[in-house]
């Protein structure tokens, strides 16, 4: 097999040009005739370069594999890599270049919404199947028939903290502060705020900041009046860890509650024993006992060192779910290969069994952990 190539993108594109720009691109790379060429794109740089890089490191331990495999319908796989810098506009500008002139069948990426959602409607318009491994705002597949996602949706995971914080920690009184800027996190702060109040409980205040903020004093200080429970926070970790140690810092004493965004080993190293006795919700845990989830943590750790997160794990089952798509298509056509992932039912994943509903969507359980001095342990599972 080639080796991967990876390259930063440096042109933004509107969405009117780039699908100028697909029109022209007759001279873009052609595949050879013994490889199927996959794209991926994520935030391999960045402020939440953390997530692409760990979603990668699944991605190429499940592309060695088949590979060695054998691959798939008597072909190698290639995977062409874009830096997307963790940002919209570099989103759409990689999904552009991976479709136009690198000319792939199917798509992995992106783990951010936001992203994610900049992308997809040229993916649709391509018609080239993009498949999502944690986008989990559910307006990502409603962009149109050839978007797919591996994850549960936030209406789903909103539930989940809602009902831990009601049912499991009996608290009543939970205060919001969302990232503005974030589709992800503004969706979950909804569904949460919608789950939590059907079980009861009262959202008594919902303040706001925006990715990149370094001071979270007069959002806290205001939300320290409330005597809130506990916080809900459904950003990335690079606030994350910030917020909770400038909320100790002012003597918030509530229970933090996030959502997967929070999975990185960058969190610990942000907020240190800030963050001990928070929770959130995620897709799989390392410490699951089952066989095949840890066979899959040893050989990722043979690879790449270290246990792999929630990222890699979904980056890995995607990878794996887009190559069966593929051999159960018996092509490398993108709408056979489109067709295919529409059929998935009962794919054994790492993060689950997957089965895609009418709108594309992953029906999968859900895990809770704690973190407690720099690990995320085990809490409890919720299914759907």
């Amino acid at each position: 097999m080639k080796p991967f190539r990876t390259s930063v993108p440096i042109v933004t594109l509107g969405l009117a040009a780039a699908l100028s720009l697909s029109l022209l691109a007759a001279c873009g790379k052609k595949a050879d005739s013994n490889e199927i060429v996959i794209g991926e794109y994520g935030a391999l740089t960045g402020s939440i370069a953390s997530f692409g890089q760990s979603t990668h490191k699944g991605i190429t331990l499940a592309i060695d594999e088949l590979n060695a495999e054998g691959g798939v319908l008597g072909k190698k796989i290639l995977l062409v890599v874009e830096d997307d810098q963790g940002k919209p506009e570099e989103a759409l500008t990689a999904v552009t270049k991976l479709i136009s002139k690198d000319r792939v069948v199917a798509l992995l990426g992106e783990f951010a919404s936001s992203n994610s959602l900049a992308a997809a409607p040229f993916a649709q318009q391509s018609r080239i199947p993009m498949l999502s491994h944690g986008s989990t705002n559910p307006k990502v597949t409603q962009v149109g028939d050839y978007i797919f996602r591996a994850c549960f949706i936030d209406p789903f995971q909103g539930e989940v903290m809602a009902k831990f914080a009601a049912a499991s920690l009996g608290f009543k009184r939970v205060a919001i502060l969302r990232d503005i800027k974030s589709d992800y996190s503004v969706g979950l702060a909804d569904y949460f705020t919608k789950s939590f109040n059907l079980a009861g409980g009262a959202i008594v205040a919902d303040e706001s900041y925006s990715a990149g903020d370094k001071d979270f004093n007069a959002q806290l200080t205001s939300l320290k009046q409330k005597n809130a429970e506990a916080i809900f926070i459904p950003g990335y970790y690079t606030e994350i860890g910030l917020i909770a140690r400038q909320a100790r810092k002012l003597g918030i004493t509530a229970v933090l509650l996030g959502g997967d965004g929070w999975d990185s080993e960058k969190l610990w190293e942000i907020g240190g024993e800030a963050l001990n006795g928070s929770f959130f919700s995620n897709h799989y845990s390392v410490d699951n006992p089952s066989p095949e989830i840890q066979a899959f943590v040893e050989k990722f750790k043979a690879k790449h060192g270290g246990a792999p997160d929630a990222l890699a794990a979904l980056g890995y089952d995607a990878a794996r779910m887009l190559v069966d798509a593929i051999k159960r298509a018996g092509s490398d056509d993108p709408k056979a290969i489109r067709d295919a992932l529409a059929q998935t039912k009962d794919f054994p994943g790492i993060t689950g069994t997957i089965t895609l509903n009418e709108n594309r969507d992953a029906i999968k359980s859900a895990v809770v952990l704690e973190v407690q001095g720099g690990k995320f342990l085990y809490k409890e599972t919720v299914d759907p």
